[in-house]
């Protein structure tokens, strides 16, 4: 039996302790691994197993876990890991505010589910919208793509190194501005459709008084909304697959500027 010694013991526990935070934090911000439909338990023992793979890669950890500077250490991987998990949210988000917007012009802003991942309401439109981008994310790797990145940023943001610069922070921030160009761009088609159609109505409303917009008003946008919606599905994936591209290309240049001095 070999002999192990507690230094031994203890160095290999900080060696998969640091970049478990950081996975961590991806878990809890993160599209599909963030849902809580998986087990807090399962989420945990996953992380850990990935540190430890990805760990095997990293040079030797000697930074203490239980002392002052162990605490910012680990707030600087928690950051980390959270600001990616919030990137590729933001492709979800995107997709539920299309979602929205389509809902209210078509008048089903009432109709709404528990959504349990967002843990809040959410139009049904939105809802559907964002169980066709759950599906596309996983059959495009996505959450491959994202562990691939998460290893690689170990490289760029190794653990114990410099300070983050606050330009990635910022950089964030102004990249939130992306949920609603592509989700306008998203809704845009239906939501020109049904606002010509209630144009339309409107001035049938005024030639014709005696003509009841709000008996054939909502039956027709609905309709047509829905009709609509049935056709852009056809180019969802596309577009959907170009946004997520976007958001990997994006989740690359944030951490690249937390490394840059």
């Amino acid at each position: 039996m070999l002999p192990i010694s507690v230094d031994s013991l203890y160095s290999q526990i900080s060696h998969v302790f640091w970049p478990a935070l950081r996975i961590l934090a991806l878990f809890t911000t993160a599209p599909i691994f963030s849902a809580t439909e998986i087990n807090k338990k399962t989420k945990v023992g996953l992380a850990l197993i990935i540190a430890f793979l990805i760990s095997q890669n990293l040079p030797d950890s000697h930074h203490i876990i239980f002392a002052w500077s162990g605490i910012g250490l680990a707030a600087q991987q928690l950051i980390i890991g959270a600001a990616m998990g919030i990137t590729v949210q933001l492709i979800f988000v995107m997709v539920r505010t299309a979602g929205e917007i389509m809902g209210l012009q078509m008048g089903l802003s009432f109709a709404t589910f528990f959504d349990p991942s967002g843990g809040q309401n959410m139009p049904v439109i939105a809802r559907i919208l964002n169980l066709l981008a759950t599906l596309l994310f996983l059959s495009l790797n996505g959450h491959l793509w994202l562990l691939t990145i998460i290893n690689e940023s170990f490289v760029v943001l190794p653990i114990g190194g410099s300070t983050l610069n606050s330009e990635g922070f910022f950089f964030l921030a102004q990249s939130a501005g992306l949920i609603f160009k592509h989700g306008l761009m998203l809704g845009l088609p239906i939501v020109t459709l049904l606002l010509a159609i209630n144009f339309t109505l409107g001035l049938l409303n005024r030639l014709t008084p005696q003509l009841s917009i709000f008996v054939i008003g909502f039956p027709l946008t609905l309709t047509v909304g829905m009709g609509a919606l049935a056709l852009e599905m056809y180019t969802f994936a596309p577009f959907f697959e170009n946004s997520l591209r976007d958001i990997f290309d994006l989740l690359s240049r944030i951490i690249l500027m937390f490394a840059s001095r």
